[in-house]
């Protein structure tokens, strides 16, 4: 499946961190940040947790939702979020079935090994269900900002 701009997000229904499940449909009528990472409590990933955290009051005032995904358990979630005081949830994809309807498992290598990961990529999905950007191969640094200016955009 390919994601385009103006398509209908895939849709998902997944755990948390909260003990509950998060199903796309029931967050219609408000923009989502689905943000996918690569693993909880490293130094890229922690930090774009806490700037999207920094900013969670920003991202309320344009009603938008902002939800972490990766492959980690509910309980390492847990820790994460505790760890560096998290205000938003986090989505446990530990069968990848949501990382590979956004397309986000990418070949990567590391110290000459070669394996399957995520590759950091957030979508902003608009009110109506629809994607409305796409950032792939993301860097850390100003990112959040960037999302930010996009969601202001469509907000118009």
């Amino acid at each position: 499946m390919t994601i385009e701009i103006d398509k209908i997000a895939p849709s998902f229904n997944l755990p948390c961190d909260d003990g509950t499940n998060i199903d796309l449909s029931e967050l219609r009528g408000k923009n989502v940040v689905l943000y996918f990472y690569p693993k909880d409590d490293t130094p890229g990933c922690t930090i774009e947790a806490q700037d999207f955290s920094k900013n969670i009051e920003e991202f309320k005032k344009l009603d938008t939702v902002i939800l972490g995904v990766s492959k980690d358990s509910i309980k390492k979630h847990c820790k994460f979020i505790e760890k560096y005081d998290l205000s938003f949830n986090l989505i446990s994809d530990e069968e990848v079935t949501l990382c590979n309807s956004y397309g986000v498992i990418k070949e990567k290598s590391m110290f000459g090994k070669k394996y399957l990961g995520i590759d950091r990529s957030t979508f902003i999905i608009d009110k109506k269900g629809n994607i409305a950007k796409i950032f792939r191969s993301v860097k850390v640094n100003g990112h959040v900002e960037k999302v930010l200016e996009s969601i202001k955009e469509i907000e118009k």
